[in-house]
């Protein structure tokens, strides 16, 4: 086990400035100091290029925000004010290299020589350019909205060439999908594998009491304990190591992984990213995380992680990583959502695209061609990609659900896990009864279900009913006349045995028939969040 260790020296502030040779708190605390104080954040930002040119940026186009900008600072000098924003806004978002003068305003307490000394400028012939990507980065979850600010390295806009193999990603979409997903229950202890520039590490710790922070590069560790400092946040032990050699010996009551998944050809000339590309052939990454991760796991303890898997003709994936599963030596549970697919030459194409080579370019065709040729060979004709939730049994697993969900999700502004985490609860609770139990409950419908209906025109009866989830995973569950008016009727003052026993009377139908029928289905709605269990 290695762990990270900073070395801090002394000497803080001279004539009022911070040192640039001071202890790296002092250095970090007046950075905190000079964002605070010119308002660097995401609403900030927003306001200041405004909505269009934000999507822009969010397409790899900066044009429209360096023009917003350019507005601002001219109106600032012909009223004679002057902003820290525009200047921190241009430097750290948008990587364009500043003249020493502004950045030293907008960073009164740092200075350039400060920020030089933490490694998030370089200064040469009176212009500081970037060395670092340094941003805002908001979000809700259970215990509310906040804001940090993310370091990370510069992203291929600014660079202007592909990315460099070492490269420390930032905030991105598999980023903010697992943070979303991540259960937010309180424990004592959480692992973040592979935890890149800290973000679900920084989560993690808003839910457990400490947090151990792996990963294989040093650089990446030194950023995300630079992250974990400027936002106030302690608790976060870091460590260097593959996959789970840092943590041998050691069990967690939760663990996440956004794992270097991407499944990368093994051949000279395609660079292995860090950040995305685990070492190994295939999937083999995801399967070696199913498979050890029980042992790091307490009893009860839950994994969550983001992964891909292979199809092949006469392989499905999703039973691909349900084989995972069931050949984990740890009884696992296990929750596995399938978001999406893509045709090998689609899935090339977007991971070629991630690192900075352009299509119709020779480089481009030619790692295309090395991707073509490393599925050709193993016969794989689709990846697909999503979720995994898997649990230590803590006897016999009570859970087996391998799903897919491919679509839009429904309304989660605090995020998936707080679902997640209660459908789990209702799962374990409706499991642990048996049919006449169940029946004995009073349920009643979620606030975000609705019921939908499509008739023929003139029809009496409709010849489809759908129930669809606001919220969750925004299912949409087909339904009969029964299942609709069982569901429509629990309010929480009958019980489910009650509700069946008058349909059956309305229907005229028999009544161990119908519930034998009704109560699988009222089981999925409970494991679904559609119906929800008596509070007390």
């Amino acid at each position: 086990m290695a762990l990270l260790r900073i070395t801090r020296p002394i000497v803080p502030w001279l004539n009022g400035r911070v040192n640039p040779s001071a202890d790296r708190s002092a250095l970090i605390a007046a950075l905190r100091a000079d964002l605070t104080a010119a308002r660097f954040s995401v609403g900030a930002l927003d306001a200041l290029w405004g909505a269009e040119a934000a999507e822009a940026l969010h397409r790899g186009q900066r044009v429209p925000a360096e023009r917003a900008v350019a507005r601002h600072v001219a109106s600032d000098v012909a009223t004679g004010g002057a902003s820290a924003l525009p200047t921190l806004a241009r430097l750290f978002v948008l990587g364009v290299p500043v003249p020493v003068g502004e950045v030293e305003a907008a960073l009164p307490s740092l200075g350039v020589a400060g920020a030089a000394a933490l490694g998030l400028v370089r200064e040469a012939e009176g212009v500081v350019a970037p060395a670092v990507d340094l941003r805002p980065y908001a979000f809700e979850d259970a215990r509310g909205e906040a804001e940090w600010w993310i370091v990370s390295d510069l992203g291929e806009l600014a660079l202007g060439h592909a990315l460099p193999e070492d490269h420390v990603l930032g905030v991105g979409g598999a980023s903010l999908t697992l943070s979303g997903l991540m259960l937010q229950r309180r424990v004592e202890t959480a692992l973040d594998l592979g935890t890149g520039c800290g973000i679900q590490a920084m989560h993690a710790r808003r839910h457990a009491d400490r947090v151990v922070a792996t990963d294989i590069s040093p650089r990446a560790l030194e950023l995300a304990a630079l992250n974990a400092e400027l936002n106030g946040i302690d608790g976060i032990e870091f460590r260097l190591g593959s996959m789970f050699e840092p943590v041998a010996g050691e069990r967690f009551d939760h663990i996440v992984s956004n794992p270097p998944f991407v499944i990368t050809p093994r051949v000279e000339g395609v660079p292995a990213y860090e950040y995305r590309d685990g070492g190994m052939v295939g999937d083999a990454v995801v399967a070696a995380f199913v498979r050890d991760c029980g042992e790091h796991l307490t009893p009860g303890g839950v994994a969550q992680l983001l992964g891909n898997w292979e199809y092949r003709p006469t392989e499905d994936g999703l039973m691909r990583v349900r084989g995972w599963v069931d050949a984990s030596p740890t009884a696992l549970d296990a929750w596995v959502i399938e978001r999406d697919t893509e045709d090998a030459v689609r899935y090339a194409e977007t991971w070629i695209r991630d690192g900075g080579t352009r299509p119709g370019t020779p480089a481009f065709d030619r790692l295309l061609g090395a991707w073509l040729d490393d599925f050709e060979a193993r016969d794989v004709s689709a990846v697909g990609f999503g979720y995994l939730l898997l649990r230590r049994a803590e006897g016999e697993p009570t859970l087996r659900r391998f799903e897919r969900l491919h679509g839009s999700l429904g309304a989660n502004e605090a995020g998936l896990g707080v679902h997640l985490d209660a459908c789990l609860t209702a799962h374990d609770a409706q499991a642990a009864l048996d049919d006449a139990a169940l029946g004995m409950l009073r349920l009643t419908v979620a606030p975000d279900v609705t019921e939908e209906r499509h008739l023929w025109p003139g029809a009496d009866a409709p010849t489809a009913i759908l129930l669809r989830q606001g919220g969750g995973f925004g299912r949409a569950v087909a339904a009969d006349t029964g299942l609709a008016a069982l569901v429509g009727a629990c309010d929480g003052e009958l019980s489910i045995a009650a509700i069946v026993g008058a349909l059956a009377q309305l229907l005229d139908v028999d009544e161990g028939a119908l519930s034998d029928d009704l109560l699988p289905a009222v089981r999925g709605l409970v494991g679904d969040g559609m119906l929800l269990l008596p509070t007390r």
